[in-house]
């Protein structure tokens, strides 16, 4: 499967974005997905994941309760809904495809290119 992530910008501390992720190839509804971000220098972290029929979510305790992550396998598409944005939370953010609904990134074999979020104070 193919992924080509959007929707990263400019934005300020406690605004609203919302990333989206297409996928195009295999069956998008076979796979679990998650969105992992990296900043210059630091590994990449784990994010928000869901499973490939949305009855499970999983977040990174750093953006639970700002972040939602939803798919809609009619379109083959992920998003990842992020509010009240911080400063840490600028990184370039990526979309990935895996067989399992973990944090782990080795788990995950399809990456999209990333795009980047940048959050102003």
């Amino acid at each position: 499967v193919q992924l080509q992530a959007s929707g990263g910008g400019l934005v300020q501390a406690g605004d609203s974005l919302r990333l989206s992720c297409a996928a195009s190839g295999r069956a998008f509804n076979n796979y679990a997905m998650a969105w992992f971000r990296q900043v210059p220098g630091k590994e990449r972290e784990f994010v928000a994941a869901i499973s490939w029929n949305v009855d499970f979510t999983r977040y990174a305790d750093s953006v639970q309760g700002r972040f939602t992550i939803s798919r809609d396998n009619a379109k083959s598409v992920v998003y990842l809904q992020m509010n009240f944005l911080k400063p840490g939370d600028t990184a370039r953010y990526y979309c990935a495809a895996g067989a399992v609904t973990v944090s782990e990134s080795s788990e995950y074999h399809n990456w999209g290119q990333g795009t980047q979020v940048t959050v102003s104070s």
